[in-house]
């Protein structure tokens, strides 16, 4: 009896993934090892978001603490009114526009940011051009980019005494004072005065005059001047003494100090002790005509000749003779108090665009300039055509970022300006202070006044990290 062979056990097709885990030696049902990488790359990177994560955290919430919600707070309190109780919606940014003050703070703010960048862009590019051309550049660079080591306080506190209007404190006057004498002459006598005993009239321009009767060959005249004090009298002066007759076509007199030392005399009269007043012009004048001057000496005494024998005279002593002497230029007054601030700003802040420009010059290529040299093209030609356009991307981002910087111009501005002229050299950000602290107490206008310097200074900004951005890429 033979027997029948087994019944045949259908086996189902083995799928792809069951193939692959019998080639690889994987049980069935086990995932398979691209899979797990995949899975293992995707916690690793998971873990690495999370460790950048933890450490940006820390600066996140100092990001989040003192920038972000100052502005939120900002914003939201600009919609309420002085006490911070009332919603006055868009009332504060109204009334910001309204105050004349504000609007003075605008245009002295838009005065700084179209100077001030523009200056210390240009001022920067040929400073780093000419230095490059001199053995003692980076000694020159030094000294150029020390005061940005200095702090604004005492940038501020220098100025304010440069600026100053007597001569004997403030430096710039000094100078200008001291070319200004150069020049012209000084007033001999400031502040003097003729007494009246000697018959004179002042006039409304500070001269003073005898009546019209005096004749050539005639009687002498005595003119005594007071307001002088000893300390200030020439040291040449000599003891005054009447001065001898004259004679045809002659006018004569004296001009002296009628003091006498230690008390007594008579005013009006030269008295034993007076000094002549040297140096001092005196004019004959005929029918509202000068016919001739003098200059008296040392003693006092003047002549006056060359004049016509008949018709009468008057001596006039000008007002030069008591004008006050020149004081110099009024650096902190209300016409010049913003471009005299501007100017303490560039002090500082040129040694910063000339070294950021000179890194743009270094990187430059030379052969371009050899190139052009080659061809004929002069340092001019060089410098407007090549150079200038080669640093465009350094010059935009200095003067965008020094546009930024004049948005927020404080200190200088609180430091420098006297009181009494703060108003004709507010800006924004002095405005902001004063409307919340310095007496306005007004919070909400002074958070208006806020919100719109951030809106000024956010469009700069943004083109500024754009354009690092693609300097990057």
């Amino acid at each position: 009896m033979t027997s029948s062979p087994p019944a045949a056990v259908p086996v189902p097709p083995a799928s792809a993934g069951d193939g692959r885990a019998a080639r690889e030696g994987s049980p069935a049902g086990a995932p398979a090892p691209d899979d797990r990488a995949a899975a293992l790359r995707r916690s690793a990177r998971r873990r690495r978001q999370l460790s950048a994560a933890l450490f940006l955290l820390p600066a996140l919430l100092l990001l989040g603490a003192l920038v972000a919600y100052p502005i939120l707070f900002s914003v939201g309190r600009s919609l309420f009114d002085a006490s911070g109780t009332r919603f006055v919606g868009a009332g504060n940014y109204v009334e910001m526009f309204r105050d004349p003050a504000t609007l003075k703070a605008v245009r002295n703010t838009a005065i700084w940011v179209v100077v001030a960048p523009a200056l210390l862009t240009g001022l920067g590019l040929i400073l780093a051009v000419l230095t490059e051309k001199v053995r003692w550049a980076t000694a020159f660079k030094l000294l150029m980019f020390m005061p940005m080591a200095i702090s604004f306080l005492a940038a501020g506190i220098i100025f304010r005494i440069a600026y100053e209007q007597d001569p004997e404190r403030g430096v710039l006057n000094a100078v200008v004072t001291g070319v200004h004498g150069t020049f012209a002459d000084e007033p001999p006598y400031p502040g003097a005065r003729v007494r009246e005993e000697s018959g004179v009239t002042e006039a409304a321009d500070g001269s003073y005059a005898t009546a019209a009767d005096l004749s050539p060959g005639g009687r002498t005249v005595s003119l005594g001047v007071v307001g002088v004090p000893p300390k200030e009298v020439p040291a040449g002066a000599e003891p005054a003494a009447t001065a001898p007759g004259a004679g045809d076509g002659v006018l004569a007199g004296t001009v002296y100090l009628d003091f006498t030392p230690g008390g007594g005399g008579e005013a009006g009269r030269i008295d034993s002790g007076e000094r002549g007043l040297p140096g001092m012009t005196v004019e004959a004048v005929r029918d509202g005509a000068v016919a001739g001057k003098a200059t008296t000496a040392a003693d006092g005494s003047f002549r006056i000749t060359g004049l016509s024998g008949s018709g009468a005279y008057s001596l006039k002593l000008p007002a030069a003779n008591f004008a006050e002497p020149y004081g110099g230029v009024s650096w902190l007054g209300p016409a010049l108090v913003t471009p005299a601030i501007i100017g303490a700003y560039l002090w500082i802040w040129t040694g910063f665009s000339m070294v950021l420009i000179g890194a743009g010059l270094a990187a430059m290529p030379r052969d371009v300039l050899e190139a052009a040299r080659m061809d004929g093209a002069n340092e001019w030609q060089i410098f407007r055509r090549i150079t200038v356009p080669l640093l465009a991307p350094v010059l935009t981002v200095v003067f965008v970022t020094l546009v930024i910087n004049v948005l927020k111009v404080f200190d200088l501005v609180y430091i420098i300006a006297p009181g009494p002229v703060l108003e004709d050299a507010n800006v924004l950000a002095m405005q902001m202070w004063l409307v919340s602290f310095g007496g306005g107490n007004n919070q909400g206008l002074g958070s208006a006044i806020g919100v719109l310097l951030l809106l000024l200074v956010v469009p700069a900004m943004i083109f500024n990290i754009r354009r690092f951005r693609r300097s990057s890429r």
